[in-house]
């Protein structure tokens, strides 16, 4: 059969669009030959913006540092940020857009419990990994969750850590002041189980609502009881609003906390009002130069200055690209996936991450600092 050269060439356009229209329709999400889009929600105003802002600073000049030496692989890195203001149903919300609207390949350094527990089903839906969260909190850890990384301690972690201090300093008479969401009641669960486990009983336990710093009535409950140590499960705003209330109201209990609430961050809030506060750290001690992790951390912060959560994005950050790395060119989210349950003691400049298939927990590392006078952290 005689066919014409219009015919082939109309039969041979037809069967290359079908083919470009293939390949389009099964392109990765977010991933060109050129780019690679992240996504980022994290509190830009609200109660938390200094640390959400922080995060959000880190990641695009990581980002940019990897982009002007080719990126990875040959494709730059974009970062997607939207403002969840520290509210979780924002979270969920900012979560479905930047994976359906804004088509991101990957997740990455959520910052809170509530927001991210808000985020897990949008994007384990979407079948989208999150590699990294501001959180320890154990509900996001128990049971393993296919699509969730988490590069820093659990908040149990932290509070054993904190309560083997407590009791090696002779201190049994122990509060709680916690604020009352997702990460303030993760942190009281860990902290009333921990001490339990050594007989032990919190003398009060007061809370505070979230997005307020009205501490009186908190400050009134411990005054009544007198503890010779206080825990709290606060951040920076609420702890600092605290503790000035409880100088004024001539009460020196000694004061701990967790590294959600960003040492350097409280140092600035308090002045010499923080001096003697015991912080848990799950990162590294930012001076700690023999480690290239802090060392490379210092060198995209030239010009800021540096904080616990700034180095904590950036090793999410740095995490995640050697994940991307180790995935090579042809790059999906499962071969993403499976490149990260491959890293098995594995250095990111001297921070070690353990993920497996069944462990998604990729760090147990705790160190407790002290915060000391002109804004030092001691350890």
């Amino acid at each position: 059969m005689y066919l014409s050269k219009a015919v082939i060439t109309s039969t041979l356009l037809l069967i290359l669009s079908t083919f470009f229209c293939t390949a389009k329709a099964n392109a990765e999400p977010g991933v060109s030959d050129s780019t690679i889009k992240i996504g980022l929600s994290t509190s830009l105003t609200g109660m938390n913006a200094t640390s959400g802002n922080e995060i959000k600073s880190v990641i695009s000049a990581y980002f940019s540092q990897l982009n002007t030496t080719g990126g990875i692989n040959g494709r730059t890195l974009t970062l997607v940020t939207m403002d969840d203001a520290y509210l979780a149903e924002r979270a969920a919300a900012n979560t479905n857009a930047l994976i359906e609207r804004n088509n991101v390949f990957a997740l990455t350094c959520f910052n809170g419990t509530s927001a991210t527990i808000a985020a897990l089903p949008v994007l384990t839906a979407a079948r989208t990994p999150l590699i990294g969260t501001i959180s320890g909190a154990e509900s996001m850890r128990t049971p393993n969750n296919h699509y969730l990384f988490h590069t820093r301690a659990s908040y149990s972690d932290e509070t054993k850590a904190i309560i083997k201090q407590l009791l090696a300093l002779g201190l049994t008479n122990i509060g709680i002041f916690y604020q009352n969401d997702g990460f303030g009641k993760a942190g009281l669960n860990d902290l009333t189980l921990g001490l339990r486990q050594h007989n032990i009983r919190a003398s009060m336990i007061a809370g505070i609502n979230a997005n307020t710093i009205n501490v009186n009535p908190a400050v009134a409950a411990f005054k009544k009881v007198k503890p010779q140590a206080i825990v709290m499960v606060t951040l920076e705003k609420v702890t600092s609003a605290f503790v000035r209330r409880l100088k004024s109201a001539d009460m020196h209990p000694y004061l701990a906390t967790y590294s959600s609430i960003g040492a350097i961050i409280l140092n600035k809030e308090l002045g010499d009002l923080s001096r003697g506060i015991m912080v848990s750290e799950v990162m590294p001690y930012l001076w700690d130069d023999t480690l290239p992790i802090t060392h490379d951390f210092k060198k995209i912060r030239m010009k800021e200055a540096l904080t616990y959560t700034g180095l904590e994005a950036y090793v999410n950050a740095r995490v995640l690209a050697e994940a991307i790395r180790l995935t090579g060119k042809n790059l999906t989210r499962e071969r993403l996936i499976d490149a990260l349950e491959h890293m098995h003691n594995y250095s990111i400049g001297g921070y070690t991450i353990n993920f497996s298939p069944t462990n998604h927990n990729g760090s147990q590392f705790v160190d407790i600092t002290i915060l000391g006078q002109n804004g030092q952290v001691l350890r």
